[in-house]
């Protein structure tokens, strides 16, 4: 499955989510999921009573699912909120960078390639633990394969959350994503809502959503975030009036539904760039380390807060 990279500097900065941390002993192995024309591997971990939620990961290039989730206080909080963590894994012979081929029309079109490997471990763990709800988060090249599985199967999901990635389609190949990357979809916030209409023409229900961006991002560029919180809120049918919070660091602009319920949020994070927020310094707020970034908003408490986890 591999594309051909060429090793920009701008790309290879974008796939070097470095891994360096070791796997837990608390993650199991998922097996007998079905077809996996996407060939990844996947593991889970679920907490020691019944859980009603599973919550799918999606890591960044060169990166461990399971570390991710250790590192970044996703882990902790599965144990605190209790819901289970299913974790996809990419493989490098899938791409030289481990990342998920989110620019690929080949593992990022409905029911092929990784998204069905995906949508599989999804429908076999949903069984295997009898859970209700289903949430998705990613990260950076997981963030975009995550805006590709909601926009695909928004049905399948209940709420969804996008860190440092893209909207969806923004690219069908290496050249369009790295534009895409650099300067943001070619594509009108139009044009991206009748894309995700066309493929669910039945579709009423648009999951929640959760963007979160570093405004100094270099790898990404966050007019991706911006046109995608736009891109949803116009696919829920979210109230075009937002709703601004500014914060010494931070700004967060909202959308909410005809009920008058959060629907859309966009989270913008001033001096930071390309990686998950972490904040050390409070209870599951994560750890700083690569493309693991310290500031006052731990993007894992937020995401699962965000959910009503």
């Amino acid at each position: 499955m591999l594309l051909g990279f060429k090793h920009t500097l701008l790309f290879t900065c974008f796939l070097s989510i470095s891994l360096s941390f070791h796997a837990s002993a608390n993650f199991k192995t998922l097996t007998n999921f079905g077809d996996n024309p996407g060939e990844l591997n996947v593991s889970y971990f679920q907490p020691k009573s019944e859980t009603s939620a599973i919550v799918v990961l999606l890591h960044g290039c060169v990166q461990n699912a399971e570390a991710l989730a250790k590192n970044s206080g996703f882990l902790a909080l599965a144990q605190q909120s209790n819901f289970t963590l299913l974790l996809p894994q990419q493989k490098a012979s899938n791409n030289v960078k481990s990342c998920f081929n989110w620019f690929s029309d080949l593992d990022s079109s409905k029911d092929r390639g990784e998204m069905l490997s995906i949508k599989n471990m999804i429908l076999s763990l949903k069984s295997k633990v009898k859970a209700q709800q289903v949430y998705i988060a990613g990260l950076s090249a997981g963030g975009a394969m995550a805006t590709a599985m909601l926009a695909n199967y928004p049905s399948l999901f209940t709420s969804g959350a996008i860190i440092a990635g893209l909207p969806y389609p923004c690219a069908n190949d290496l050249i369009k994503a790295i534009s895409c990357m650099r300067a943001g979809p070619s594509q009108t916030i139009d044009e991206l809502v009748q894309k995700a209409r066309s493929i669910n023409k039945k579709t009423q229900h648009w999951p929640k959503l959760l963007v979160i961006t570093g405004t100094e991002d270099k790898v990404v560029n966050p007019k991706n975030s911006k046109d995608l919180a736009l891109q949803w809120a116009n696919l829920s049918t979210a109230k075009a009036e937002s709703v601004k919070d500014l914060a010494v660091d931070h700004q967060i602009k909202s959308w909410l539904n005809s009920n008058n319920e959060l629907q859309v949020q966009l989270i913008e994070i001033n001096d930071i760039g390309h990686g998950m927020s972490v904040n050390p310094l409070i209870k599951h707020g994560g750890v700083e380390g690569d493309f693991l970034l310290k500031s006052s908003i731990s993007s894992a408490i937020s995401v699962v807060d965000f959910w009503g986890l």
